[in-house]
């Protein structure tokens, strides 16, 4: 198990000092939840309020290192709890029994597919009513209480129903703990009549978790070592291609020495971009198959050997399942195990352990890289365009690229901002995130909420479609009222881009809204926010000098029009076997 210091940059360290409470009939559930958040490293709690919440929100309230951040709805209150994982390593949302539980579900089940520690708290019936066959509002009009705890169990790792103040602060310890341990999501119900009771097991500060560090099996770490060593060392031109779960097994470091020592050139799977450090020399891109950064994919599947350290292989990742890569030319490196070709295969052997040791054993071999150099042709730029032209989407993406810094990071929308934002370059210390697994569209207006409450000294530049803004806009006004200086891109294109590349319909289309009309109304004088709309490359200069500079302490919201059939070239490709994939006809029986 990892230590506790080392769930994210927020995390406290492992051992601090624990007073004990003045008043040892002073602590509540309430006020050790509230110190336990603070604890793991958070420090803002996303809620929605409801009258099973309203005491427990009270007591989150009441510490004075906790902020809590009232959203919209709960949907996006778990999206931001999402954003906040990303950026800080946990987080943490609030909401009310069912009728809240059942709509940041969505939210939760996307955090459970990236892996991300988010601690899901509900307030549930008073603990009275457990028992009694009573109908409670808030339900589906059954004397069950269960419907909410059994939808939770399939996305998360661990639920707790805290309805006892005797076995209360067990059941939240291991609930919180086991999020950090797995990283994945938890559901926590606490009945809302507990949170203001004291409680002896509550009478003191809570004492510091110590999460035991988990230790790859030596034998078969140094049998794993062995065996791929012996397989890298006899290949000609073998690659590196990081992929999503780098950031579970918190391997990155370890991943940059392997880079180090072996000269093998590294590109990163399009889910685990962010992850890799694109400013390294050795960095030649994203590999998605077809759809790969211009000259990666080429070396990446004319490779004999490809060492995937973390990936996930799904159809969106494998493009229609049309990757070139053959398993017995491949070391797959996962969380806990290796497998070396269609065998051997080691358990219990972790990814960081593995990836330090095995760097130590490589040879090094830049054959695949010098290839790289020799074939490689520098991507062109956008032609200049005639003035008052309208604006096309590659030139707002080259615009967007000169953006980026150290001190900002990227938020990608699900849709063409996948493809767009994949083959911006990333600067070192810049941030990017994107939902690929999970791709759940309107994820990225509560997770830039969330990471950028978790990243103020960043500035975070996000890529929104208009089919996605419309399905969680109205947490704009959280960003306002939290004093947030993003950069929205607001892309109106006129509806569900990817779903058109992928199949056409009528349901493609979207009704246009006045976007920077809507954000205008929301602002209503109220905090700093700025808007724009912009249909030509000098509007969009122009508008973005604006927002770095006049209003760079604002909330920045530029709606970019652009034509419908705007599309990257790579969707084209991806939607076109995507759509094979997912057409196929049923197999004879």
């Amino acid at each position: 198990m990892e230590s506790a210091n080392s769930i994210g940059s927020g995390a406290p360290p492992t051992s601090v000092s624990v007073p004990v409470a003045p008043n040892a009939s002073s602590g509540t559930l309430g006020s050790h939840l509230a110190r336990r958040l603070v604890e793991i490293g958070v420090s803002d709690v996303f809620s929605v309020p409801g009258d099973f919440n309203l005491t427990l929100l009270d007591h989150l309230i009441s510490e004075p290192q906790l902020n809590l951040i009232g959203c919209c709805n709960e949907l996006n209150a778990g999206y931001a709890a999402d954003g906040y994982a990303r950026a800080k390593g946990v987080g943490a949302c609030v909401v009310t029994f069912t009728v809240g539980g059942l709509s940041v579900l969505n939210a939760i089940a996307g955090a459970y597919s990236e892996n991300l520690p988010v601690i899901c708290i509900v307030g549930g019936p008073n603990s009275n009513d457990y028992g009694t066959n009573r109908i409670l509002h808030h339900t589906i009009g059954l004397p069950d209480f269960t419907q909410e705890l059994r939808c939770f169990q399939t996305v998360t790792c661990y639920q707790a129903i805290v309805n006892d103040l005797d076995g209360a602060h067990e059941l939240i310890d291991t609930a919180i703990s086991t999020a950090l341990k797995e990283s994945k999501p938890v559901y926590i119900s606490i009945s809302c009549n507990l949170p203001g009771i004291c409680h002896p097991t509550f009478a003191r500060d809570p004492v510091p978790f110590f999460l035991a560090p988990k230790i790859s099996n030596q034998w078969g770490l140094e049998a794993a070592v062995e065996a791929t060593a012996d397989f890298l060392n006899n290949a000609v031109k073998p690659v590196i291609v990081g992929g999503p779960k780098l950031r579970v097994a918190k391997a990155q470091r370890a991943f940059v020495e392997l880079a180090d020592a072996s000269g093998y050139p590294i590109a990163v799977m399009p889910s685990g971009k962010g992850l890799v450090p694109e400013h390294h020399p050795q960095f030649i891109g994203t590999y998605w198959g077809a759809v790969s950064s211009s000259f990666c994919g080429e070396i990446v599947e004319s490779a004999d050997a490809y060492v995937f350290v973390g990936p996930i292989f799904n159809d969106y990742s494998s493009v229609g399942y049309s990757l070139l890569v053959k398993k017995e030319k491949a070391v797959m490196v996962n969380v806990n195990r290796v497998t070396i070709g269609n065998g051997p295969s080691f358990g219990w052997v972790f990814m960081a352990d593995f990836l330090t040791a095995l760097a130590k054993r490589l040879k090094r071999n830049p054959t695949a890289l010098e290839n790289h150099h020799r074939i490689y042709v520098p991507p062109g730029m956008p032609l200049n365009y005639a003035k008052d032209e309208p604006l096309r989407v590659n030139v707002l993406f080259k615009h967007i690229q000169q953006m980026l810094s150290g001190d900002t990071a990227v938020i990608a929308e699900t849709g063409d901002s996948w493809f767009n934002c994949q083959k911006l370059r990333l600067p070192e210390n810049c941030g990017y995130e994107f939902q690929m697994q999970y791709g759940s569209i309107g994820w990225s207006v509560g997770a830039t909420l969330g990471y950028a409450q978790a990243t103020k000294h960043k500035r975070i530049i996000a890529c929104i479609g208009d089919g996605s803004f419309q399905v969680t806009a109205q947490d704009i006004s959280t960003m306002i009222r939290c004093g947030q200086r993003t950069i929205i891109f607001l892309i109106n294109n006129g509806g569900y881009t990817i779903e058109v590349e992928i199949h056409d319909g009528p349901y493609n289309v979207i009704k246009n809204w006045n976007y920077t009309g809507l954000v205008d109304a929301i602002h209503n004088g109220e905090g700093k926010c700025w808007t724009a709309k912009v249909g030509t490359e000098q509007e969009l200069t122009e508008a973005i000098a604006t927002a770095r500079d006049e209003h760079k302490e604002s909330l920045c919201f530029i709606e970019v029009l652009v034509h419908k059939d705007d599309t990257s070239k790579e969707l084209l490709e991806w939607g076109s076997r995507v759509a094979s994939a997912n057409g196929r006809p049923p197999n004879p029986q």
